[in-house]
């Protein structure tokens, strides 16, 4: 499953992922924003493996916010950016 989200003012972050008995597998994190320490990539990946595929946006996004160390630093992307961008690999967008 492959989804993307061009955050506002900021970059595109893209997941592709795969479900499997309604866990997330195989999550990849991509797009053209920068991370600091490049290791905070793999983290955001481990801290979205395994969570529900009916988990919402902000517990999503709490996720990778727990997963990264204070000192990591995110340009043009957030957790909640990320977390849009799994819904929309589901097609799960939430009702505007």
């Amino acid at each position: 499953m492959h989804g993307e989200y061009k955050m506002p003012g900021g970059k595109l972050v893209v997941v592709d992922l795969e479900v499997r008995d309604g866990r997330f597998a195989d999550v990849q994190l991509s797009g053209d924003f920068f991370l600091e320490p490049d290791s905070a990539l793999e983290a955001i990946n481990r801290a979205l493996e395994g969570q529900s595929e009916h988990a919402d946006e902000a517990a999503l996004a709490a996720s990778v916010r727990d997963a990264l160390a204070t000192d990591v630093m995110m340009y043009g992307i957030s957790p909640e950016a990320i977390a849009v961008a799994v819904r929309r690999a589901l097609h799960k967008e939430p009702a505007a």
